[in-house]
């Protein structure tokens, strides 16, 4: 009985399970002041490899651990591996959630892969922990300038710069059954009425762009429905013409 003891015990302290709780025993070679140093050299996947032996060992601080998770994100990022880049800043968001930095940095990898919503949130996210955040503050409002001009091009996508349940020329009834056309009439309308604004203080410059506006509109009201006249070809000389010589 006691020589089965004695042969048990052994096998139980050569088990791995046994001998580390059922986990690997750490890397030795983790060391935090290694992760940060590579964080500022340029080898970014050998930065990658320090910081993940840290992040790795149970022996790691929290504190320490989410420095090694920022600077593997940082580094993974710069080398284009964006999702694992995101998940290392949710790992140390969520060790420490008061981090605008780190929420500034997801903010522009969301907004990267095209995830307005969660960039936007980042963001908000960043300026609610620091008012004073410059870069956050600054991505904020450009995206959110972005999203609202996006809203408004949707909004408009495929109409004229008039209404279309009004109108009774034929060439306007010709416009508005083709989103194509209708895109090249409002934008027309839209560089003509910022020539005028531009031209704002200056009567003979308004006049003539007031007297090319109606000779376009004239020949093509005239034109259209004629043997060789094309209105798409006409919609897109007049924008070139207001796009490169003020509208006259």
């Amino acid at each position: 009985m006691r020589a089965l003891l004695i042969a048990a015990s052994l096998l139980i302290a050569a088990s791995p399970a046994f001998a580390t709780g059922g986990e690997p025993p750490d890397d030795p070679t983790a060391d935090p002041g290694a992760c940060l140093a590579a964080a500022a050299k340029p080898d970014d996947r050998h930065t990658i490899v320090l910081c993940s032996r840290v992040i790795d060992s149970r022996e790691t601080e929290k504190g320490e651990r989410c420095k090694a998770l920022l600077a593997r994100a940082a580094a993974h990022a710069r080398i284009g591996l964006v999702d694992r880049a995101i998940a290392d800043y949710d790992d140390a968001l969520r060790v420490d959630p008061k981090q605008p930095d780190a929420l500034n940095a997801r903010g522009e990898l969301w907004r990267g892969k095209g995830d307005t919503r969660k960039a936007l949130a980042d963001f908000a996210a960043a300026l609610k922990l620091k008012p004073d955040h410059v870069a956050a503050r600054a991505s904020h409002k450009a995206l959110a300038l972005e999203v609202e001009r996006v809203g408004v091009q949707q909004a408009v996508a495929g109409k004229p710069s008039f209404d279309c349940r009004r109108t009774l020329k034929a060439v306007d009834k010709a416009i508005c059954a083709d989103p194509a056309l209708a895109d090249l009439d409002r934008r027309i309308d839209a560089l003509y009425r910022r020539a005028l604004r531009d031209s704002a203080g200056q009567p003979a410059a308004v006049r003539a762009l007031k007297k090319a506006q109606t000779s376009f509109v004239a020949a093509r009201d005239a034109g259209f429905g004629r043997p060789g006249y094309g209105l798409r070809a006409a919609l897109e000389a007049r924008l070139r013409q207001l796009s490169g010589a003020g509208g006259s």
